[in-house]
């Protein structure tokens, strides 16, 4: 489903991207998110503390480096500790991808014996989208080439909030023609956009333009992921696949450390998604430090 196809405008004068934002209902304010969180949270969490969630956890892992000291020995040994708990722990499930900067795509295809974990790679100028479209398509491209089997792009924020969400579509666009056939994420760094409409609105935008995922946060330079906006993004979900009958995946990434905030995200997820969002198919935690605490109750 894409903006030119979503259906004829029904109000003159109102712009596709209005058009589109009117299909779902009014975000809530501050209080009511927070209010309805702690009801999930209340529901779900008991049930959810236990071996097993614990355990798919870590399967929603998309493990992460993307640090500025990373080179290729150091990505070679963090793609060994992924390959050697498989071997030493095999009834653990393993996490669903390594995620690391484009120039290491080929060190992680090449080090990752476990068959089930994706390559991951940040792209599109990550993590401040400010670079040209050119380099952005030659990026990724060349990330795929390399063997990226996931990508993770970011909103262009200066375009989303000076309003001209004309270009911030193209520019997702564009990456998704990129990336047909692999998985795209799409990172809407909810710290910097603050408000629930904002955040509304750019969910709202990135799944127009045929995002796989929606992801809370880079984890650079703003507050990473919240409770209320892993909140109004799972709304959004929730409606699109409710109006258009397809299921697009959540990435929450950026502060989540423990397993007790892990759960609690999962409780937003189950509450609003439901059961069948209970997939790394459809939901992912970016993490590094997460995984060593999960480990914690899983050896």
């Amino acid at each position: 489903m894409t903006l030119e196809n979503q259906q004829p405008h029904k109000h003159v004068g109102k712009s596709k991207f209005e058009e589109a934002f009117s299909v779902f209902a009014p975000v809530q304010t501050v209080e009511e998110i927070q209010s309805e969180i702690k009801k999930l949270i209340d529901t779900h969490y008991d049930a959810l503390n236990n071996h097993d969630t614990i355990s798919f956890l870590h399967s929603t892992i998309d493990l992460t480096s993307l640090g500025s000291e990373d080179n290729t020995d150091q990505i070679y040994n963090f793609v060994k500790s992924v390959n050697d708990l498989d071997d030493t722990n095999p009834t653990i499930p393993p996490v669903a991808s390594i995620c690391v900067y484009p120039n290491f795509a080929k060190t992680v295809k090449e080090t990752l014996m476990v068959e089930d974990v994706h390559v991951c790679c940040v792209s599109g100028g990550f993590p401040s989208s400010q670079t040209f479209q050119e380099i952005k398509v030659a990026e990724t491209s060349l990330a795929l080439a390399d063997g990226a089997d996931e990508i993770d792009i970011v909103l262009h924020i200066g375009n989303f909030l000076s309003g001209d969400y004309q270009a911030v579509t193209d520019e997702i666009e564009e990456l998704r023609d990129v990336t047909k056939g692999k998985v795209l994420k799409v990172i809407l760094e909810t710290g910097a956009l603050k408000t629930p409409e904002s955040i509304q609105r750019a969910s709202i935008l990135a799944l127009f333009s045929e995002a796989d995922f929606i992801k809370t946060s880079t984890g650079k330079g703003y507050p990473g992921a919240s409770l209320e906006a892993a909140y109004v993004m799972c709304q959004v979900l929730k409606q699109y696949y409710d109006k258009y009958g397809v299921r697009k995946g959540f990435k929450v990434s950026g502060g989540v450390r423990t397993t007790e905030d892990a759960i609690k995200y999962l409780c937003i997820v189950k509450g609003i998604l439901g059961e069948e969002w209970m997939t790394n198919k459809l939901f992912r935690i970016g993490a590094s430090s997460l995984e060593g605490d999960l480990l914690k109750h899983l050896k």
